[in-house]
């Protein structure tokens, strides 16, 4: 199973006004600088208002902000990247962690 990334769409409305994701933005950041990161892992673009029913399924309810990235194969995790566990599923929350294992696990550039 290939590791998945959840993301918010940009242009959300939150109480009227247009917003996107500051941390969503960071990894699309890297998305675009590696974009063959794009065939090695499945990039899903999920709507803000919640419930958010693939998030859920996956981690659970208490794990629906994003970004998130769900851990499918087994590649080794860089030593200092946080990962949670919920429903027997492991995944990674911050923007930089995420950037982090993604270097690691695909052998692309790194954060500096």
């Amino acid at each position: 199973m290939k590791d998945r990334l959840y993301l918010l769409k940009p242009d959300f409305v939150d109480k009227g006004k247009i917003y996107f994701c500051p941390g969503c933005a960071q990894v699309e950041g890297m998305l675009s600088f590696y974009p063959a990161l794009r065939k090695k892992i499945e990039v899903h673009y999920i709507d803000f208002p919640r419930p958010r029913p693939l998030l859920i399924a996956e981690i659970g309810e208490e794990n629906q902000g994003c970004p998130k990235l769900v851990l499918g194969e087994e590649h080794d995790v860089p030593e200092g990247v946080t990962v949670t566990e919920a429903k027997g599923r492991r995944f990674i929350a911050a923007p930089l962690d995420i950037c982090r294992y993604l270097a690691h696990a695909y052998a692309v550039g790194e954060p500096h």
